[in-house]
């Protein structure tokens, strides 16, 4: 009897912790303004902290703490040894504990500017931000920073903790101060609720129960605040939206569409769209580990069957026919940069969005943003933990919401297509609706008709190396050769093409990929043509050098390394380049002061340092017959 008893008890206790609601937040804030001690404070105070833990605490305490011996709650989340030898936040530190009301995950983010990438994905999944403003120092630039961000990443709820009043002998007029600075930012930044609270998280003032010292406060305490605050979530005024992240298909009598739904409901016999194909059916099932359901809501995990055999792929969106989501493949959209090396327009990145990956181009950089004032800056890169305006153009149309909408289907990030980094993070803003009014048109004559009537196959060949390798003698001399062989070509060399077409363009990062760009897509019409092309540039990025590849079909793009070591190039120096960077009267000299990155896989590699040119041109034209 008593073990029935028992076993109700705990089952009881079960079924009340999982209908416990779930929230999301973080902690930011200016360095030393006590996130991490506020955050361990909550835990030492919920009662959540395990014998074997409050006795680690107490010896972390005593070697690395910063309270002559008292319990330091920082170090409960500090965790990098890096963090508790200088008392910083570095990486976002991730806690959850739970009250009898609601369960909580945590994200304790840094504080100094340098980790302001590490904050941002902290707040990318975080429905409210405690903000710690230290009562003695009032509203600071990190502060700001931090307080756009979460705007920017959608939070609309935030938390205003004036943290350390012990240190300012509880005054309220500083907390009336710091609050009415604090509203007029929202204000600003377009942050619709914030609650502010006077605490000390090193005493527990107003943490999980209310200040005797602050009785002028008659508001809840920190916890009592998170324990009740209620959430609004724009995605569930959407209709259904869910990305495929799994086709399943373990037998031939099944096939399923697994995936998280992001908004809205379904029901069986529901009629659905996949987007961007745009193929419809109605939902015959919705199967789920424990069973089938009736209905699914914004945040379950399932797996859909139709009605019917459709081709919808990993990356598809399943939505609701009567509200469909968009589809577009150019938007504007924020980024925050999170990458050493700075954001140059024109080069291709892989762009993560849901469970789709596209090849992506930020083609235009509208403005950077001060994140401390909001004015809006002219720019033509951004650098580490700026925010700016861009415009992005896809290699495919995709289903989209916009961010504010749908942080699921409006938030992407972008991937560095050689290091496989993520580099930035973005929010798309709208689509550009200038594709619209763009369509391919149809010709009767295309690019095999021309080859065919030219007696030859189309192909790219493609000279890079340093200023003096040699590039235009080899290509010369090959296209020489070529044209006595009847072979119909053209070339486009760096110098002749920057006198008419590029002329426009400097020798910065930005122009050097803007450079590469049009002149690979001239390269890409002139084989259009059926023509041989001869492109002999620089080119001094391998980025830039496979956008140019992507842009051929498979086989008719030779990327020709034309490899002479830097002392021959000086040596010869045909234009006098190489003395005047030396001398520091030209910048952004490739090989000097501004980097070349050399072909990894080319598939003619010509060692020309002593090899005669006519012998290069030969090994040239014999890889662009043998491979045709």
């Amino acid at each position: 009897m008593a073990t029935d008893t028992a076993t109700a008890a705990i089952d009881d206790y079960l079924a009340q912790h999982e209908s416990k609601g779930l929230l999301r937040l973080i902690t930011c804030g200016s360095v030393d303004d006590g996130k991490s001690t506020l955050l361990g404070r909550l835990l030492y105070d919920t009662k959540l902290l395990f014998d074997d833990q409050l006795a680690t605490l107490e010896g972390d305490s005593q070697r690395h703490g910063t309270q002559n011996g008292e319990l330091d709650f920082a170090l409960l989340v500090d965790g990098l040894a890096a963090e508790r030898e200088q008392g910083i936040t570095i990486d976002v530190a991730y806690r959850f504990f739970d009250t009898d009301q609601r369960k909580f995950i945590v994200a304790d983010c840094p504080g100094h500017e340098q980790y302001t990438r590490n904050m941002a994905t902290g707040a990318s999944t975080a429905e409210l931000a405690v903000v710690l403003i230290d009562a003695r120092r009032g509203l600071l630039t990190q502060t700001r920073r931090h307080s756009y961000i979460c705007a920017l990443l959608g939070i609309r709820h935030v938390l205003l903790a004036v943290n350390k009043m012990d240190l300012v002998d509880y005054d309220e007029d500083v907390f009336s101060g710091i609050l009415a600075d604090y509203r007029k930012l929202a204000d600003q930044l377009g942050i619709d609720h914030v609650t502010a609270i006077p605490v000390s998280a090193l005493t527990g003032e107003n943490v999980s129960s209310h200040s005797k010292a602050m009785a002028w406060y008659s508001g809840p305490s920190l916890l009592e605040h998170l324990e009740s605050v209620q959430i609004e979530r724009a995605e569930n005024a959407l209709g259904f939206r869910m990305p495929v992240q799994w086709v399943c298909r373990p037998d031939q009598n099944f096939r399923g569409y697994a995936g998280k739904v992001a908004a809205g409901s379904i029901r069986t016999g529901d009629e659905v769209v996949a987007l961007p194909g745009g193929t419809r059916s109605r939902i015959a099932r919705i199967v789920t580990a424990d069973g089938d359901l009736d209905v699914a809501r914004s945040g379950d995990a399932i797996t859909v069957t139709l009605d019917d055999e459709r081709d919808i792929s990993r990356g598809d969106i399943i939505a609701a026919t009567a509200s469909p989501p968009q589809v577009a493949d150019q938007f504007a959209a924020h980024l925050l940069w999170m990458d050493d090396k700075a954001l140059l327009p024109g080069r291709p990145y892989w762009l993560k969005i849901g469970t789709r990956t596209v090849s992506a181009q930020v083609t235009e950089i509208k403005h950077k943003i001060d994140v401390n004032t909001q004015d809006e800056l002219a720019a033509k890169r951004l650098e580490l933990n700026e925010v700016g305006v861009a415009n992005i153009s896809l290699d495919h149309a995709i289903a989209f919401e916009v961010y504010t909408d749908c942080p699921e289907l409006g938030g992407f990030i972008l991937i560095d297509r050689q290091t496989n980094a993520t580099v930035a993070a973005g929010a798309l803003d709208f689509a550009l609706r200038r594709a619209d009014n763009i369509h391919w048109q149809h010709t009767e004559v295309d690019r095999s008709a021309r080859a065919r009537i030219k007696g030859q196959d189309p192909a790219c060949l493609w000279f890079t190396g340093l200023s003096g390798s040699g590039k235009s003698t080899v290509a010369n001399l090959v296209e020489k050769r070529l044209h006595a062989m009847g072979y119909h070509t053209t070339m486009l060399d760096g110098d002749n093409v920057r006198h008419g077409l590029n002329r426009d363009l400097g020798f910065t990062d930005e122009d050097r990929v803007e450079n590469i760009r049009r002149v690979a897509e001239v390269a890409k019409l002139m084989t259009d043509a059926g023509l041989i092309v001869l492109v002999s540039f620089i080119s001094p990025f391998r980025d830039e050098r496979r956008m140019a590849r992507e842009l051929f079909p498979q086989g008719h793009f030779h990327e020709v390394f034309v490899d002479t070591p830097l002392a021959i190039c000086e040596q010869r120096d045909p234009k006098g380049l190489y003395a005047k960077a030396r001398a520091g009267e030209l910048h952004n000299f490739t090989g000097i002061d501004s980097p070349y990155e050399t072909p990894e896989h080319p598939e003619v590699h010509l060692h020309a340092g002593e090899t005669p040119p006519d012998v290069l041109a030969q090994r040239v034209i014999d890889d662009l017959i043998g491979s045709a």
